[in-house]
């Protein structure tokens, strides 16, 4: 992540399959005076950027199935949480072990069909359970916020979810998380209703050429959306990184196209385009495409 000068090789310290030295390496990076000068002016805000690049290039490497590259990510991952801990433990907050000791705690509790005597569950059970131990898991945290004095009087049933996810798969999480009280949709054919009712809304918004209300209409369209993915199991956000991906691959295949006849699309019509997207498409739904 940071550039270090390169020093002689006999005096480089030698890689470890060890967690511990990983920690190691990186209170020595975050030294003063001997440490290294990017690693060093990093703090938290600074660092979350990175953090989230690098869970989106965890889940890049999966779905291309690089299991080299799975290897990599997932290393440069562990390096974040290493670092947020790190700063974390020169503030005084806490350490990587304190990290470590709160997942561990939180795996056993939340698997007593595993590790206690809530055996043979079904997997209905274990969600419900799951569920049930994690209300609980959030009225400890409030009742220690309030201990503290640092309890926050306007707690909403949406805390908890983390505003730098994704504009959709926050969505997903808000409705999901709704809908748990009762506020929701009973059926899909009410989601698609709202869905054409907030495109009919869109296309007013554009007609009046009002770009505030344009962008309103634009997200509350994309949040009807995410509903609807949500009502049919799916993950929006999982289901437009395939559009993506789709589309990246069907453009490509216009550029290899238009490139054997010796152009390019800033050279072509949008016709010309058109029927080689159409192409490719047939390519990728014939047997075998």
């Amino acid at each position: 992540m940071s550039l270090h000068e390169k020093r002689p090789s006999s005096s480089l310290p030698a890689p470890s399959r060890d967690i511990a030295r990983l920690v190691e390496i990186m209170a020595a990076l975050r030294t003063p005076g001997t440490g290294c000068p990017w690693d060093l002016e990093q703090d938290f805000t600074s660092i979350v950027p990175y953090t989230i690049e690098e869970a989106y290039e965890v889940a890049d490497a999966v779905a291309r199935g690089d299991f080299v590259d799975l290897k990599d990510e997932l290393g440069d991952l562990l390096l974040q949480v290493v670092f947020h801990a790190r700063m974390a433990e020169e503030a005084k907050h806490f350490s990587f072990g304190d990290v470590v000791e709160a997942i561990t705690r939180k795996l056993i509790r939340r698997h007593p069909h595993v590790f206690g005597d809530a055996r043979n569950l079904s997997p209905e059970a274990v969600k419900t359970l799951w569920g049930q131990i994690k209300a609980e898991e959030k009225a400890e945290r409030q009742a220690a916020r309030q201990a503290a004095g640092t309890y926050d009087e306007t707690a909403s049933l949406l805390d908890g979810i983390p505003h730098a996810l994704p504009a959709l798969a926050r969505a997903d999480k808000l409705q999901r998380k709704a809908a748990t009280v009762g506020f929701d949709w009973s059926e899909t054919t009410q989601v698609i209703a709202k869905i054409r009712e907030e495109l009919a809304e869109t296309e007013e918004a554009v007609a009046a050429g009002d770009r505030t209300a344009q962008a309103d209409e634009i997200g509350d369209l994309l949040f009807a959306v995410a509903n609807l993915a949500r009502h049919l199991d799916i993950d929006p956000e999982a289901a437009l990184r395939g559009t993506n991906a789709k589309f990246e691959r069907r453009f490509r295949r216009i550029e290899q196209s238009l490139a054997k006849k010796g152009k390019n699309p800033s050279e072509s019509t949008l016709d010309e385009m058109e029927a080689l997207w159409q192409a490719a498409k047939a390519e990728e739904a014939a047997p075998g495409g």
